[in-house]
This record gives structure tokens, C-alpha cells and sequence, in this order.
């Protein structure tokens, strides 16, 4: 669920659309909370995900091993992802890592979205770097890291 008013519209860097909002944020505001979440898939029950299918592509890291499918693509799916990111993913949460303003696109670093060293299908748009999975003590470390700073400065 994007929690403040926004609308989908085509992105700015990535192919597609994205997630504009049409109100500003405060740096550390929740920007996207978990929601109508059914279930949550093991490792097994992920590996058995056919490649490219719906299900895949709509498979995010919820925490070490473990995911959440939604594929009725909710308007969550139009995050993008940057390097640079206007929101920090944390176990299911994005926050937004400045102050943001009406217009501003919500993005987070897909790092922390996929399982280890998972490498993505596409590159960043940006830079053209490859995107590759966090192992998972070093994606809590980091997003926990960045989620304190946030809270603190």
C-alpha cells in the first residue's frame, strides 16, 4: 500500500511506469507499508516459481529466505529501482531517505528486494551497473544502518 497520494505515470530513468507523488514527505515517512499479505514463500517454494512467469516477476524478498507474491500488481510494483533512491527498503517497508516533493518519483534500490546475490534481468538505468542481490546479513545490516541514520539526523 503507497500510503501518501500519488499516481502512476511513465518513468523518468527505467522503461515503463512509475510511482509519482502528489503530495511532499518528510525524510524517514513511510512511503510503502505491507499489505494483503497471504502468504510468504520459502526458499523451496520460490526455486519452484517458473522463471519469467507471473508469479516470478512478482516475487519480492520479504526477509532472509523468505517472499511475498502479489500478483494482482498493485500500484507497489511501479517502484523503480536506483542506486540513488528516494525510498530505503526495510523488511517490507519503504522510507523515504530525504524530503520529497509533489512530483517526485519513489524509487528503491532493488538490492534489497531480491535473495542473495541474485542477479537482475536488466541493468540500472542510470549507470548501467548490474543489480545484484544483497546476501541477507549484509542486507538487514545495511538497510537497518540507513533506516537509523534516517531517524537520526
Amino acid at each position: 500500500m503507497i500510503v501518501p497520494k500519488y499516481e502512476i505515470r511513465p518513468a523518468r530513468f527505467a522503461e515503463g511506469k512509475g510511482v509519482f507523488l502528489l503530495e511532499g514527505v518528510k525524510r524517514g515517512q513511510i512511503l510503502v507499508a505491507p499489505d494483503a499479505i497471504n502468504q510468504v514463500y520459502n526458499a523451496e517454494q520460490r526455486a519452484a516459481l517458473v522463471p519469467g512467469s507471473a508469479e516470478d516477476e512478482a516475487c519480492v524478498r520479504w526477509f532472509e529466505s523468505y517472499h511475498t507474491v502479489s500478483t494482482d500488481w498493485p500500484d507497489d510494483c511501479y517502484v523503480n529501482h536506483s542506486f540513488n533512491p528516494s525510498g530505503l527498503w526495510h523488511l517490507g517497508f519503504i522510507f523515504a531517505t530525504r524530503d520529497l516533493q509533489a512530483g517526485d518519483e519513489v524509487t528503491a534500490d532493488y538490492r534489497f528486494l531480491v535473495d542473495d546475490n541474485e542477479v537482475m534481468p536488466f541493468k540500472d538505468a542510470e549507470t548501467g551497473q548490474e543489480i545484484v542481490g544483497y546476501v541477507w546479513e549484509d542486507n538487514l545490516r545495511i538497510s537497518t544502518e540507513q533506516l537509523l541514520a534516517l531517524l537520526h539526523n
